[in-house]
Order: C-alpha cells, then structure tokens, then sequence
C-alpha cells in the first residue's frame, strides 16, 4: 500500500517539481520584492494572511484544484468585470506563474529586514 502511494505521487508530483526546477526563477532581491507585494497588495483584497477577504482564499489549500496556467493568467490578465486587475504592468508572465506556483505550495511569508 506504501509503495503503490509512493509510486502515485511520484507520478503526480513529478510534473510539478520538473516544471519547479525548469521554470525560471526571480533572482533573490525580486522575490523578496514579489512576497511583499503579494502579502501587501493582494493581501489588501484577499486578506493579509491570504485566507479571504473582499476576494477570495488564496491558500494552497484553497487553489489545489486550480490549474497553474489559470492562477498565473488571473494573476497577469485579471478578471474582467470583477475587482481583480491585471497585474501585467507590475510582473513579467515568468513572475506570475511563479507566483501562482508559490501560492499552491504555501506562500511564503514576508521577510522584515531589521537594522
């Protein structure tokens, strides 16, 4: 039974850590710049701690159904009609699904510099 779920989610799993280590990366400073603007910016709307709010949770709980493709077009077009903004003059398509990749593994928390 052990083997079989090992095996499962290895095949599951192994598509997303493929597309994890393919993807390209912001480098160090632009994450940092990235987990501040989404635990700012979205957590405006979405709740500082991204469990809901004006919109909707965006935990990883909440976006394990949720194709990755879907996540980072929302994130980088918006939703039209809704209060959602396109965020495409802020981040680069490669931001936004990176985005939307850390948003379904848990999103980081913010790092606070102190002097």
């Amino acid at each position: 039974m052990l083997r079989t779920a090992s095996i499962l989610s290895a095949l599951l799993l192994g598509p997303v850590l493929a597309f994890a280590q393919s993807e390209p990366s912001p480098d160090a400073s632009r994450s940092r710049e990235l987990v501040r603007m989404v635990r700012q910016d979205c957590g405006s709307c979405h709740g500082m701690r991204l469990t809901g709010g004006l919109g909707p949770a965006l935990t990883r709980e909440a976006l394990a159904d949720f194709p990755l493709d879907s996540l980072a077009a929302v994130i980088f077009h918006g939703r039209p009609g809704t209060p959602m903004p396109p965020w495409k003059t802020m981040l680069s398509e490669p931001e936004a699904r990176w985005i939307a990749l850390r948003l379904q593994q848990g999103f980081p928390e913010e790092v606070v510099k102190t002097p």
